[in-house]
């Protein structure tokens, strides 16, 4: 579940393994490319954490960041 922390959405995403990890961080990597849109995140062996905010709105949660979470959301479903 996506949590406003510090003006930020975040979720932190748990996994197998590092290879699903990354398989995952991967499939966002393609997502945030087609909406122009691109998380920041931080990857510990099998955990992938995840704030988005919009740089060019004076780092706030706008739609866009809904958006993509929702997006992302559907990739682990």
């Amino acid at each position: 579940m996506w949590k406003e922390i510090d003006g930020k959405l975040q979720q932190t995403f748990k996994f197998k393994d590092f290879s699903e990890a990354f398989a995952f961080m991967t499939r966002v990597a393609l997502l945030a490319e087609c909406q122009e849109h691109h998380p920041d995140w931080s990857n510990e062996y099998n955990k992938v954490t995840i704030n988005l905010y919009t740089h060019d709105k004076g780092d706030a949660i706008t739609e866009k960041d809904h958006k993509l979470a929702k997006a992302i959301d559907q990739l682990v479903k």
